[in-house]
């Protein structure tokens, strides 16, 4: 049974953790203590009906404002698929929340007010979809109980954010009519919108396929453990642990160690300590090498005859998430994959606009939730991919190195 990771992003009271709580609640996915406090509190509102909110606001802070703060993780699953839920928050100022959540999502699920249609924030997320470049994208107009269910609402607000998602370049986009609130088109189908031929929420996300999602054809392993036992039986072995992240590597494939380049030549791929004939993305393996090479954690060996970027000038998008602003000079912590290097703020090159989606010239500092692009120097070279042609390798985030903390998500280039 396969796994489908995704996240629900939307404004302040679009409606996102109530359409979780209906997806758990139709699904029979809460356990039976759960239901009767989250009816209890439900009664203690005054609501008269279980508020299904509550089953992903988990702070107090939340629930007592009725509002989502942090991510929040859900877990359930059909007999068809295995599924890990992000509550993204609405609040423009917790859109750095809303990155971290998306950052490992197959599908993102963007409410939309029926009665207010596409605003900022639906322009926000979904830029932040793209350029996360997340590969499906599903748009729930909600909320379509108080609009009477109208098909020209709905009609109107689907040829509105197509021209968004064409300009963004968003290629899987699919629209569902739905009530949270009232369960239409969440699990079943619903005969309040006969005019919708589309299939229901639960459908689309237990059918999506994933396959297509993983890169078989550029093999990339960065390492992030060297296996050395140095005992009587296993004197000389040097294993090189990891994560495939895409392509397949085969026992006699040329590979090339970088950042130094230095080629050579498979001798065995492991799983679980075992010999196998191949190892493939997403799976976690040990590779050995026919020389012997001193190869570090952060290094990455590839296929020979295809190379990814090695430098030390990186241009990358990102959004930024720290309170503190970034300007020209700032030094940072640059981490891709397992490595982790120093690097600079060389130039500010732009900001994007998420309403116009313009590009923004001279901008002189970043501050919380901007989406710029960067020029980045790093003290030593870095392995990567152009995020929009391999995203398992194309990714990265700023760490600034006195507060440990993350200040920004970025996307190579």
């Amino acid at each position: 049974m396969d796994l489908l990771r995704f996240i629900t992003a939307g404004s302040v009271d679009d409606g996102k953790s109530t359409l979780i709580g209906r997806l758990l609640y139709d699904t029979d996915s809460i356990k039976v203590d759960q239901l009767a406090t989250i009816q209890k509190q439900s009664k203690n509102k005054g609501e008269g009906e279980i508020d299904l909110a509550l089953f992903t606001d988990g702070l107090r802070a939340e629930r007592e404002q009725g509002i989502t703060i942090d991510v929040a993780y859900k877990y359930f699953n059909t007999e068809k698929r295995k599924f890990i839920i992000a509550d993204a928050p609405g609040h423009i100022q917790y859109t750095r929340n809303m990155v971290t959540g998306a950052s490992n999502s197959d599908l993102i699920i963007i409410l939309i007010d029926a009665r207010l249609g596409v605003i900022e924030q639906t322009r926000r997320h979904s830029i932040i979809a793209s350029l996360l470049q997340i590969p499906h994208v599903v748009v729930t107009i909600n909320k379509m109980d108080m609009v009477d269910f109208s098909e020209e609402v709905y009609n109107n607000i689907v040829i509105e954010y197509s021209k968004i998602a064409k300009q963004l370049n968003i290629k899987d986009v699919k629209f569902i009519p739905i009530s949270a609130l009232l369960g239409d088109n969440i699990v079943n189908a619903s005969d309040n919108t006969p005019w919708y031929k589309g299939d229901t929420l639960l459908h689309l996300l237990e059918n999506i396929n994933l396959s297509h999602d993983i890169n078989y054809t550029e093999p990339r392993f960065p390492v992030q453990y060297v296996i050395r036992p140095q005992t009587d039986d296993l004197h000389d072995y040097r294993g090189y642990a990891g994560k495939v992240i895409s392509g397949t590597y085969r026992k006699g494939d040329l590979v090339t160690v970088l950042p130094d380049g230095i080629d050579s030549i498979v001798e065995a791929v492991e799983i679980n300590g075992e010999e196998v004939d191949e190892v493939f993305a997403p799976q976690s393996a040990v590779i050995r090498l026919k020389d012997d090479i001193d190869i570090n954690r952060g290094d990455i060996i590839v296929n020979k005859s295809n190379l990814p970027n090695v430098s030390q000038d990186i241009e990358t998008t990102l959004c930024w998430m720290d309170t503190r602003p970034m300007v020209t000079g700032n030094k940072y912590l640059l981490q891709v994959q397992s490595k982790r290097v120093r690097c600079i703020i060389k130039e500010i090159n732009y900001k994007l606009d998420v309403n116009t989606l313009e590009k923004i010239e001279n901008v002189d500092q970043v501050g919380l939730n901007d989406v710029v692009h960067v020029t980045l120097k790093t003290a030593s070279s870095v392995v990567f991919d152009s995020y929009n042609s391999l995203r398992a390798n194309g990714g990265a985030i700023l760490i600034d190195e006195t507060a440990h903390t993350t200040v920004a998500g970025c996307m190579l280039q």
